[in-house]
């Protein structure tokens, strides 16, 4: 459990490691190499079961303020995103609870956010 993280590589070289909350067993976070495939600040979270979209944005919305899209499957999206500071113990405490998506602290995945392109690489292990 200790080792949910996410690290920023550059040449090899760790450039920063944070914490993450990661799937439940019964919706895994995807597997296998994958590319950033959008950035969005303050998205919007569309539940992919009702279709119904949830009104409230930015960080105390389901997403957080910031969203790194890797995997379309389906009508669903995965992705690298914030959490509202009511769920920040699911990422401190690396827990496996989210719908497969790569949840993380504000501070943390702002700073992903900046520092990684659309087309960056990505590699989800477990």
């Amino acid at each position: 459990m200790s080792k949910r993280t996410i690290s920023l590589r550059e040449n090899g070289k760790v450039i920063s490691s944070w914490p993450v909350a990661i799937g439940d067993p019964s919706t895994p976070t995807p597997v296998g190499r994958f590319t950033v495939q959008n950035k969005v600040v303050n998205p919007k979270y569309q539940s992919t079961k009702s279709g119904k979209i949830n009104a409230t944005v930015g960080p105390n919305g389901p997403l957080g303020d910031r969203w790194l899209g890797f995997q379309q499957s389906g009508p669903n999206q995965y992705g690298i995103h914030g959490t509202p500071s009511a769920w920040s113990w699911t990422v401190t405490s690396r827990a496996a609870v989210t719908n497969g998506c790569v949840r993380m602290l504000h501070e943390h995945v702002r700073k992903l956010f900046d520092l990684v392109d659309v087309g960056t690489p990505l590699i989800v292990q477990r």
